[in-house]
């Protein structure tokens, strides 16, 4: 069994200089491909269950299915909650089997933030799993704006909340579906100096690759949270499975045939910013 907790896999990111997939699921045909990807490239993984996920498939459903795949897995695997938003949420994830809570109370005031994150960092670690939190809001590709990562406000959060991981806004966006731009890096270089906790990056999927690549080998950043890439690389397969057969309608064979394209794709991610070799 190699089930692990966020602060595990994190923790050995950050001395091997390289960063860990946080891959967002929202199924069993994607948290398969992305355990298979993980073991083909011999990296760890974090399986991530967000809100979407949650709303389709619930928790105690996600947490066995985490945990059979962690199990049978020979690389080490992170049962993952994604922006749980209250305290209830997280306790559930964690009754659920979950080795790793996410809270995110960046849309509150910061005093609110600290004090729910570190209620939150207090029931994980008292029952031996680990917390990432969220300082400074990361907004979304057609959505609500970004609202950057203030370094100073990042010190006092990593200091009162406890966390393992702290997810930060630094010019990244949820749902980006291009790689155009980049990440403000003084931004990070700021908040390195004043804490030394791993930095998460959400909305991954925009970042240019190079940059993940260079982040991951230079800098705290130790997760990249990937979404929206890897569902469109799904997306890409399931409509080739369907094009290819318009008279097909037995599911299971129309999933099976999106496995192969979505570990290839996974792999990649994964290499990316994974070990110098």
């Amino acid at each position: 069994m190699t089930l692990a907790t966020l602060a595990e896999v994190l923790t050995a990111a950050r001395a091997g200089g390289y960063a860990v997939g946080g891959l967002v699921t929202l199924g069993w045909e994607d948290m398969r491909a992305y355990v298979a990807a993980a073991e083909a490239e011999n990296l760890p993984v974090i399986l991530q269950a967000g809100p979407s996920c949650r709303a389709h498939t619930p928790l105690p459903v996600l947490g066995a299915m985490f945990r059979h795949l962690a199990e049978g897995a020979s690389v080490p695997v992170v049962a993952h909650l994604d922006h749980g938003y209250t305290f209830d949420d997280c306790r559930a994830a964690l009754d659920a089997g979950f080795t790793s809570l996410m809270f995110d109370g960046s849309r509150k005031p910061l005093s609110q933030n600290i004090d729910e994150t570190a209620a939150v960092a207090e029931l994980a670690h008292g029952a031996g799993i680990s917390c990432e939190g969220e300082i400074g809001f990361v907004g979304y590709a057609t959505g609500e704006a970004s609202a950057g990562t203030d370094p100073d406000e990042a010190a006092r959060f990593a200091r009162e909340t406890g966390v393992d991981a702290m997810a930060i806004s630094v010019g990244n966006v949820h749902l980006q579906q291009d790689k155009e731009g980049g990440l403000d890096t003084a931004r990070i270089r700021a908040i390195e100096a004043v804490t030394d906790l791993p930095l998460v990056i959400h909305g991954g999927s925009g970042v240019p690759l190079a940059q993940r690549r260079d982040l991951a080998r230079g800098t705290a950043i130790c997760k990249f949270n990937i979404g929206t890439e890897l569902r469109m690389a799904f997306g890409t397969a399931l409509r080739d499975a369907l094009a290819a057969d318009p008279d097909a309608f037995d599911r299971v064979a129309i999933l099976k045939q999106t496995h192969d394209p979505l570990v290839a794709a996974t792999r990649r991610v994964l290499r990316g910013f994974g070990p110098a070799t």
